[in-house]
């Protein structure tokens, strides 16, 4: 029924990380947003990685704690006739070391933080966002609805 290709890749060496624990998060979200396909991709840095990144694509000079990149204009749109479709592919990178940081601010661990940071990316990946006040508080009632598949509560997340 879903068929989802998930590529992790991790490159930092500041955080232990569960990279099962990744691919069930990745492949649960996927499935409550009910994408059919996906091809995604998620690589784990630290804060000089990202900031590169983020400087380098986005025009951004300072590290961040996660950043999506679209690798396909459609997704998740089935073709006419019922015939393939085309799945959504994606790329999350995600700071490991900003996650190590910042996970006091939520009351948690650096790896539940991690979590939250990849739950972001991937909403919006599936079209989710949260630049504006209009946007914001959608995602982040989504965000909170996943977040709480995995018994997680966070602080700090306004609406």
């Amino acid at each position: 029924m879903f068929q989802f290709e998930i590529d992790i890749s991790d490159q930092q060496s500041l955080l232990a990380v569960s990279l099962e624990r990744l691919r069930e998060v990745i492949d649960r979200v996927l499935t409550e947003e009910s994408i059919v396909a996906a091809q995604i991709s998620l690589a784990l840095v630290d804060d000089s990685s990202i900031h590169r990144i983020n400087r380098e694509f986005l025009g951004h000079d300072y590290p961040t704690d996660v950043i999506s990149f679209h690798l396909n204009a459609e997704s998740d749109a089935e073709s006419p006739q019922g015939s393939e479709v085309k799945p959504l592919e994606g790329e999350l990178i995600v700071s490991t070391e900003t996650a190590l940081r910042e996970a006091q601010t939520h009351g948690w661990t650096a790896e539940d933080e991690l979590i939250l940071y990849v739950v972001h990316g991937l909403l919006h990946l599936c079209g989710f966002d949260d630049l504006n006040d209009e946007a914001r508080p959608v995602m982040r009632q989504r965000e909170r609805h996943m977040l709480a598949l995995w018994h997680l509560t966070p602080t700090g997340l306004e609406a």
